[in-house]
């Protein structure tokens, strides 16, 4: 059961000889082409190519933290942009959270 879940541990694709030091951020598959490349006729063989597991997602979300954190958090002048982010989807996520209490607070014009 262990050897299935792979929590933890590197990406079976991943090789230390042919890759360098491991990148959080980078995907070690095969890779394909990118969808902003696609016609519209290959949008289905292209999905249909995809993991589509709780293990594969975990992993695009990981990759997606990590590209992220490279590009707003670690660098050495870091702006403000992260706070903003950080802030904007708070925003959205607690809006999203009580829309069922705030949603009887709209402004009706009764005729």
């Amino acid at each position: 059961m262990a050897d299935k879940l792979k929590i933890g541990g590197y990406p079976a694709e991943y090789d230390f000889v042919r890759h360098g030091p491991y990148d959080p951020a980078r995907y070690y598959g095969k890779p394909d082409t990118a969808f902003l490349d696609l016609k519209l006729n290959e949008i289905p063989a292209w999905i249909a190519r995809r993991q589509k597991s709780p293990q594969a997602l975990a992993a695009l979300c990981s990759r997606a933290f990590w590209r992220w954190q490279h590009k707003y958090l670690q660098p050495k002048r870091t702006g403000i942009a992260p706070f903003f982010q950080v802030v904007v989807v708070s925003m959205f996520a607690f809006y999203v959270m009580n829309y069922k209490k705030l949603r009887h607070h709209k402004s009706y014009k009764y005729h």
